[in-house]
């Protein structure tokens, strides 16, 4: 079953972020068991080479990828969409015209993605127009983040917008907006929202916590996809747990 099928049964998804430019990165990624990986070309130092070298590993480990770019915009879109990429995690979606617009770039048709039969999402030439056309339909993944005090105030109109197959709250963002902490009870209701507006609609809402603890919390209210934490958390937990087992 693709990642599209599984996000729109609601069935519940736990993957990480990837901060770390590195096809290795991800093939060893791919062995952890995970429902996917996240590339976070937003905040770490992915060129448009590393994306497509994490893509192949990806894709040669069966790990289903999306990918973070620094904006959402249909060259940076199509990119990793050339590349293989299973899907996008959009940031600063804060309308229902931005949400039309990433929608429209991350499919065929008028105004949309520009084709190229020669990519490895269209198995370089041996796919037809037509069958890369109906795959890409069929299994690209359009996530919305939404992480402003505006997207937050539109999210039920967002949440209808078709093509959207899920939304992510970025709570530090909104942590950052607001000018509070991520556990204030501006924060904490706002991500809530988020929650109740994909529930009406029957959208997948997801997230990243920082304590695991609050997993159970947003299971109940409705969100079944999880990124937690990263390749760089794991190294520098894994490095800590070392050294006091190592009684250092």
């Amino acid at each position: 079953m693709t990642l599209k099928a599984r996000l729109a049964a609601g069935e519940a998804l736990i993957g990480t972020f990837q901060k770390t430019p590195s096809p290795i990165v991800t093939e060893v990624l791919a062995l952890g068991g995970l429902d996917l990986v996240c590339l976070d070309a937003e905040h770490a130092p992915f060129d448009r080479l590393a994306i497509d070298a994490c893509c192949m590993a990806a894709r040669a480990g069966g790990l289903p990828l999306l990918v973070r770019p620094q904006i959402a915009a249909p060259e940076h879109i199509l990119s990793a969409l050339d590349c293989g990429a299973t899907g996008l995690l959009l940031p600063h979606i804060r309308s229902v015209a931005e949400a039309e617009a990433a929608v429209r770039a991350c499919h065929y048709g008028r105004g949309g993605r520009g084709y190229a039969g020669s990519s490895r999402a269209a198995g370089y030439g041996g796919r037809t127009i037509a069958e890369h056309r109906a795959a890409s339909a069929a299994q690209t993944v359009v996530i919305a983040q939404i992480e402003d005090v505006e997207a937050v105030d539109a999210v039920d109109a967002i949440a209808r917008v078709p093509g959207i197959d899920a939304l992510f709250v970025g709570r530090i963002d909104l942590s950052v907006a607001m000018d509070v902490p991520p556990t204030a009870e501006p924060v904490l209701a706002a991500v809530a929202r988020v929650c109740a507006a994909g529930r009406v609609v029957g959208v997948p809402v997801g997230m990243f916590v920082g304590d695991l603890g609050e997993v159970p919390r947003w299971r109940e209210a409705g969100a079944t996809l999880f990124l937690l934490g990263s390749d760089h958390g794991f190294l520098l937990s894994g490095a800590r747990d070392l050294r006091c087992a190592a009684g250092f």
